[in-house]
């Protein structure tokens, strides 16, 4: 007899990017912020005292959801902290769907949607980004769960927030708007939260905070979403160090848009550098490009940069065959990758 659920047995599980050993390498596959985070998050994490460790986490993280209220132009009760952004992804996939309850998304995206689906046993309705009335298709398969990645990874284009508006105003089920990269664009869904309550917005501290190593995301909703999100989360959801780092980063807004400032900067300075090398890449929304190998295979080229200790992210997936995901990375590390790439876009 096996040991876990059927559908446990046939799925193939989430594959997250390589994470060298080294340090020493051009790492610009996982899309993490190449700068550090905020110093007050640092002093933060220090001055965190053995009796805040030795109790157990405010269960709602009422400091960092006053804080981020403050920032977001929300009320602390429109959100829910959580141990990620893929965490929250979890915790609603199990709060809306079942075998019964299908979910529903645009393909390409991000490859954990359709894992956490199977996990939970749920059917899913998918369909093609490219097609002119995919939001329509959507809006018509009116699933239990509709997920959204905008801006989209790994396509990096975002979606009008008014289309998205039109969407949940359809939908008799739940609409999830993943903006784990809105830092990095040019418009977010936050004002969905006040016109719907079928609206769950994601955040993550990941990608503009500089906090991948720590773990820490946030669902932005109505008030009666989010009370049925916390029956679903863990009881702990967010550690103490979490909370205070998370609080203290969101808190230093200055620093924070330095950084996206910079971030932008780079992104345009690579997209065009690539460009010059013979990729296709559009504009992007996002802290990274997905580039278009054109008339060289994408995998060799992934390859021959990882020999190079030079990592980006090679998608052998439908529609992706022919492009990489690259990390917009310091000037430092852009420019070691469009040095690496040269002669092998020339061989």
């Amino acid at each position: 007899m096996a040991y876990f659920r059927d559908n446990i047995e046939r799925m193939a599980g989430y594959v997250p990017g390589f994470q060298p050993k080294q340090t020493d390498v051009v790492k610009l596959n996982t899309n993490e912020n190449p700068y550090p985070p905020s110093p007050a998050v640092l002093e933060a994490i220090r001055t965190t005292t053995a009796e805040q460790l030795r109790r157990y986490p405010d269960p709602v993280g009422d400091v960092f959801r006053r804080a981020a209220a403050g920032v977001l132009d929300v009320q602390p009760e429109n959100l829910c902290c959580t141990n990620g952004g893929d965490d929250l992804l979890n915790i609603v996939v199990r709060a809306c769907c079942d075998a019964g309850r299908p979910a529903a998304f645009i393909q390409p995206t991000y490859s954990l949607y359709p894992v956490l689906a199977a996990i939970q046993s749920c059917p899913t309705i998918e369909i093609d980004r490219n097609a002119p009335d995919a939001l329509a298709q959507l809006a018509q398969a009116d699933a239990a769960l509709t997920m959204i990645c905008n801006p989209n990874a790994p396509t990096c284009e975002l979606l009008p927030i008014d289309a998205l508006a039109a969407l949940a105003s359809k939908l008799s089920g739940v609409l999830l708007i993943d903006e784990a990269y809105a830092d990095f664009a040019d418009d977010n869904a936050l004002r969905l939260v006040r016109e719907f309550t079928n609206v769950i917005v994601l955040r993550s501290m990941s990608k503009g905070y500089s906090l991948a190593g720590l773990r820490f995301g946030f669902a932005a909703a109505d008030p009666a979403l989010i009370e049925g999100l916390m029956k679903v989360r863990d009881s702990y959801a967010v550690d103490v160090l979490a909370l205070r780092a998370a609080t203290a980063a969101i808190t230093d807004q200055t620093y924070f848009k330095e950084n996206i400032l910079k971030i932008k900067a780079e992104r345009r300075r690579l997209t065009e550098a690539l460009r010059q090398l013979g990729l296709d890449v559009p504009d992007s929304q996002t802290n990274f490009v997905l580039a278009r190998c054109v008339g060289k295979d994408a995998e060799a080229v992934f390859k021959a940069l990882a020999k190079e200790q030079i990592y980006v992210r090679y998608f052998d997936l439908p529609g992706l065959e022919d492009q990489l995901r690259i990390t917009v990375g310091t000037p430092e590390q852009n420019d070691k990758l469009l040095a690496a790439l040269n002669p092998i876009l020339q061989g």
